[in-house]
Order: structure tokens, then C-alpha cells, then sequence
């Protein structure tokens, strides 16, 4: 069970390794500008590799349980599948339910692992496989494995990092979970943390922020949605930036201005500066920030965010 691309891995080690029955994934969705219904990573791998797909709207549906039934799994593997897994799902295979989830359980359980531990400024991460239950990831863990997190790493970057490593894990464990040899072990109640669904409004940058949460925010909402401001009264994006010290001389400008640091666009922060390296306006291509410079001469002295004047 699985949608996105980070799914992809964990379906080729298993097909690779063992008999999969099926695959249930997301219904066909809408994208791009013509709205043109489109089939999420995992169906186009499945259907490529001659697997049966099944997409139903709610998994709760009694039509959906038992057209999962008449596949008759032994185990079940989730990663990141976008629905809930109701009990009569969960108690259907005799291995149980397994998930690949992108943190170290109980830190960042929920829907935004990825980003929550860049935005945290985590320096580490990992890739837990847990037996599923019907809490919200709180069911036993079966292995992890650690993760260290490069300097500079996007949300992106980072989850393909441990999509790879996650599906590795999986291969890794399953001999000996399925042969007894490897007990799940009940997670720690009081070590939990809990990351909501990322939203739009979430990315939006407050400038008097530290420089250095404003970085991790950039990072961990690359690529998408995109860290953004406002300039000229228009969404603003800010796709890739490092934070530095303020030198002396802009001590006493406001958190929000943009100044110059070694030919890039700078912006003052309320610790710091914010060095903006590429940068996109609205309806533009992506642009390194020193470029974007070149061609717009009034963005030094401007103030981003919604407190700038229409001008």
C-alpha cells in the first residue's frame, strides 16, 4: 500500500524478493493545468511490473476490505499510503501490517516527519519499520535504522535519501520478523513528538525570525510547498538560502530589509541575516540569487513580507 515516489523502492525490493499479490494506492488525481486525471508513482510501477491494482476511495468500505480479503495476504507493507488503516485491514494478514515510517519512533510521529525534523533543526533522523496498529504510528517498532542529516539537505533530498533506505531496512528485516526471530517493541510514551500536514500558510516567512530557523524552514519546505514572502505586493519564493552573521553596519535596520551580502540578496532577520541564493518570483523561473540582482536593482532596500508598502 503505497502512493508517492517514496514508495517506489520499497515495491521494487519487494517484487523483487517476493510474490506481491497486489497493490492498493490512491485513486487517479487531477494535475496540471489541463486537470488531466493522473495515476500516482506506485500505480505506473505496478502496472509496468504486471501487478493488480486496486484504488478505492475509502478503505473503511466494506467492498474495499473484502476485495483486499480475496488477495488473501500474508503481510501487508505501507509506505506512505495517505489513508488510514481501519482494524479490518489491519487484522486481515496473518504477518500483521507493517510501515515504513521516515523518522526514529516516537520522535515525529504523524504527517509531516520529513519536514518537522528539518524545521526542528535535527541533526539526525532515521527510518523506522513498525508494526501498524490503530493509532496514529504508535504501534510496536520492529527495527530503525539512524540517519544523518547533511548540511544544507532539502525535505526532498532527504526523502529520497530515506525512501532508499527505508525499502533496504525492509529486506533487512523481514526474514527474521517473518520467522519469529525479530519481536516488535512497544514505543517509548515518554519520548513522543507529533508533526501536523504541512499547509501553504505554514511556509510563509515571519522575518523576525532567526536567521537560522528561517534556513531550516527553507529547506524543509523544498520543494514544495516553497518557503515564500511578498515583494511588489506578489508571492515571492525563496528556494534555496544560508543564514550569516549581521555585520555592523545593519545592526539598526529592520528585520525584513533586504541588503547585499557577497553580491547575493540579503535579508535582515531578527538574529542574523538570510542569504538568498535562488530565489522565484511569481510567474518567473527559478533564478540564483545573485542573477536576480542583476536585473532587479530596487529589490536592495525593499522591505518583503506583508508589512511593505504598495509601491
Amino acid at each position: 500500500m503505497g502512493t508517492p515516489k517514496f514508495a517506489l523502492p520499497a515495491l521494487e525490493r519487494l517484487c523483487a524478493h517476493y510474490p506481491v499479490v497486489g497493490v492498493v494506492t490512491q485513486p487517479d488525481r487531477p494535475a496540471g493545468r489541463g486537470r488531466q486525471l493522473v495515476a500516482s508513482p506506485v500505480k505506473k510501477l505496478a502496472l509496468a511490473d504486471g501487478i493488480p491494482v486496486y484504488q478505492p476511495q475509502k478503505l473503511r468500505r466494506v467492498d474495499a476490505i473484502e476485495n483486499i480479503r480475496a488477495w488473501a495476504p500474508d503481510l501487508i507493507v505501507v509506505a506512505a499510503y495517505g489513508q488510514i488503516i481501519p482494524e479490518a485491514i489491519l487484522s486481515l494478514p496473518r504477518y500483521g501490517v507493517l510501515n515504513i515510517h521516515p523518522s526514529l519512533l516516537p520522535r515525529w510521529r504523524g504527517a509531516s516527519p520529513v519536514q518537522s525534523t528539518i524545521l526542528a533543526g535535527d541533526s539526525v533522523t532515521g527510518v523506522t519499520i513498525m508494526l501498524l496498529d490503530e493509532g496514529l504510528d504508535t504501534g510496536p517498532i520492529i527495527s530503525q535504522q539512524e540517519v544523518v542529516i547533511m548540511p544544507g539537505e532539502t525535505a526532498g533530498e532527504l526523502e529520497d535519501r530515506l525512501a532508499e533506505i527505508g525499502a533496504d531496512l525492509l529486506l533487512e528485516t523481514l526474514p527474521d520478523y517473518l520467522s519469529g526471530k525479530l519481536k516488535p517493541q512497544p514505543q517509548s510514551n515518554a519520548e513522543v513528538t507529533i508533526c501536523r500536514r504541512i499547509t501553504k500558510d505554514a511556509a510563509e516567512i515571519t522575518w523576525t525570525d532567526p536567521a537560522k530557523d528561517l534556513e531550516n524552514k527553507v529547506r524543509a519546505f523544498a520543494p514544495k510547498p516553497g518557503a515564500y514572502t511578498t515583494w511588489q505586493n506578489q508571492h515571492f519564493k525563496i528556494l534555496q538560502a544560508y543564514a550569516a552573521i549581521r555585520d555592523a553596519e545593519t545592526e539598526d535596520l529592520a528585520p525584513g530589509i533586504v541588503i547585499t551580502q557577497e553580491d547575493f540578496p540579503a535579508v535582515v532577520t531578527g538574529e542574523g541575516v538570510l542569504v538568498l541564493t535562488q530565489v522565484q518570483m511569481a510567474g518567473k523561473r527559478p533564478m540564483m540569487g545573485n542573477t536576480f540582482l542583476r536585473g532587479q536593482r530596487a529589490f536592495v532596500g525593499a522591505v518583503l513580507g506583508p508589512q511593505e508598502p504598495g509601491d
